[in-house]
């Protein structure tokens, strides 16, 4: 399969493995280029792109930033924070006054679920989704899985769980997805308060002890508390989040194997994991940050080649 399936990435649930292997392969190829003394490749040349970021977001803006450049698209940002959004303009009016300047593709993070599948239908430019609200966040899933076959050789048949904030993470809906899709098998595991109800629908089981969870996986995937999404205290306080679902040194040594601790960011140091953890030669956290560079390069790429045709 030389193409993906899809003319927009709006959410690992519409895509197909063939998909990921395909987006997998091209990252594999890109990874090598942004290696190289000159990083840039000239395949984007005469692609524009629209950053749009309704929401704050410094590490996957300039992931997608940069990616962008090594393509050498022309690209505009677009801080939704500081514009005219405040001023209480739509949603569409703010996308087509950037299409008006004739824009390829689109960028976006949105605090509304479904924003990005929203946009694809009313605009007539191809949509990458960077977040939207608690629902998807298809290209921080794929680096995810790209890493975990990067360091283990192949996602099928890992045992991976997801510990923490399930309820308010669109990592942890979109790895569900994407490690499923991969043949990989998954538990979910953080306070009863913070996993949705009806999660085993999806195919995961809940486990509730951490040590117990630690014990079975051969990857922990951290995830942040995301004190910014709660309107109401889902545990007693961070402390004892972090003393019943944090992971430090001892517990990793506890266990009778290594596991690959993995972390989306940005790390609450001390809440979720401590920094020897972060720092060890078990976490691959510094490799995911590189892997999202050439995973949303080539997960451009392979878009903006369908907009050529």
């Amino acid at each position: 399969m030389s193409e993906l399936s899809v003319n927009h990435l709006l959410g690992i649930k519409y895509i197909t493995k063939e998909d990921i292997d395909l987006i997998f392969k091209t990252a594999d190829h890109f990874k090598e280029v942004i290696n190289r003394p000159i990083k840039k490749v000239p395949s984007l040349r005469d692609i524009t792109i629209a950053n749009l970021f309704f929401e704050n977001s410094t590490r996957t803006k300039l992931s997608f930033e940069l990616a962008e450049k090594r393509l050498s698209a022309d690209v505009i940002n677009f801080s939704a924070a500081a514009s005219s959004v405040k001023k209480g303009e739509t949603l569409i009016d703010t996308v087509n006054n950037i299409l008006s300047m004739k824009v390829d593709m689109v960028v976006m993070r949105h605090p509304n679920p479904g924003a990005g599948i929203f946009l694809s239908k009313h605009i007539d430019a191809c949509i990458i989704n960077a977040g939207d609200g608690a629902h998807e966040h298809p290209t921080q899933a794929l680096l995810d899985s790209f890493s975990i076959r990067e360091r283990l050789g192949e996602v099928a048949g890992k045992k991976v769980v997801i510990v923490g904030d399930i309820l308010h993470s669109r990592v942890a809906l979109s790895n569900i997805y994407a490690l499923k899709l991969l043949g990989a098998t998954v538990k979910v595991c953080g306070p009863k308060t913070l996993i949705p109800k009806h999660i085993e629908s999806l195919g995961v089981e809940v486990e509730l002890d951490i040590r117990k969870a630690l014990q079975w996986c051969d990857v922990a995937n951290m995830l942040r508390v995301q004190n910014e999404r709660m309107d109401i205290s889902y545990f007693p306080s961070t402390r004892e989040y972090t003393q019943q679902y944090g992971v430090n040194k001892d517990i990793l040594q506890s266990l009778d194997k290594e596991i690959v601790i993995m972390h989306p960011g940005p790390i609450n140091r001390g809440v979720e994991i401590t920094s020897d953890v972060a720092d060890s030669g078990q976490a691959i956290i510094l490799d995911q940050v590189q892997n999202g560079v050439a995973i949303r390069m080539a997960v451009i790429y392979l878009l903006a080649s369908k907009i050529k045709q």
